[in-house]
């Protein structure tokens, strides 16, 4: 029996939608874990255990030692239903941010006609990473004169012109793997494809550049190995207002990191 195979290839004109599902979902990703991260923030305990014992209070929902074993669960209700408003309110904070951010990114130029704007530079690509033929995960890298732009179309009107060119500064507009594969790394060999493919095929490319969270600690940890340095601090997300940051990895110290390895 064949053993299922693993590659990167390159974004047909068939896998568009299948993509930007990908791409949507990615960036989506950040709201469960901006979340997930709420619920356990120490304010937001200290807040969910007051209101629970001001609701048992209200109800007198003490324990009752004089019902047995039982008795010591009648607070637990209270407990379990003062989670749920607060678990909403986290989400009601923080959806709207996520969701803009999402609806910018999916409405950027480079996913109207994915293989021809990616084509317009010998720099640019869009992979998909697939195992057994099913995709698991993505990377693009923007190489093109508009590389550094982050404008939005929100409605297309006939045929996009895009210019062919490539720029000094390439930018890494998605990069995601399905999170039951990020144990294995394999986010590192998507990276490193990319940065070598927008390095080797064209020497304008000076420098890459991509945008970090600290939402997404797997794609954070490769940046930082393979040596993308923070460049600029950029917006804050989320109810807790995490910073978000731009790194870049410029062609020197890609090559000087290529020889050590």
């Amino acid at each position: 029996m064949a053993l299922p195979t693993i590659k990167i290839r390159p974004v047909e004109t068939k896998d568009q939608r299948l993509t930007r599902f990908l791409v949507g979902k990615s960036n989506m990703e950040c709201l469960a874990i901006a979340n997930n991260r709420a619920y356990f923030y120490p304010v937001t305990l200290a807040v969910w255990v007051a209101l629970s014992c001001v609701f048992v209070e209200f109800m007198n929902w003490w324990p009752k030692p004089e019902h047995g074993m039982y008795g010591y669960l009648s607070p637990v209700p209270a407990f379990v239903s003062m989670s749920v408003p607060i678990m909403f309110f986290c989400d009601w904070l923080n959806r709207s941010a996520f969701e803009t951010r999402t609806n910018d990114i999916l409405h950027r130029p480079d996913l109207v006609d994915i293989p021809k704007y990616y084509s317009r530079s010998p720099a640019s690509g869009f992979w998909l990473l697939e195992y057994a033929d099913r995709p698991i995960g993505l990377i693009a890298v923007d190489a093109s004169l508009d590389a550094t732009s982050d404008k939005t179309v929100q409605a297309v009107k006939g045929e996009i012109q895009y210019k062919r060119g490539t720029s000094s500064v390439a930018t890494i507009r998605h990069f995601f793997v399905q999170e039951q594969y990020r144990e294995a790394s394999i986010q590192q060999d998507l990276l490193e494809h990319a940065i070598s493919h927008a390095l080797q095929s064209d020497k304008s490319v000076q420098k890459i550049r991509v945008s970090d969270s600290p939402l997404l600690s797997y794609i954070t940890k490769v940046l930082k190995e393979a040596g993308f340095a923070v460049e600029e601090k950029t917006g804050r997300i989320g109810i807790l207002q995490w910073q978000q940051c731009t790194r870049s990895l410029d062609r020197g110290r890609w090559r000087k990191s290529s020889e050590q390895h």
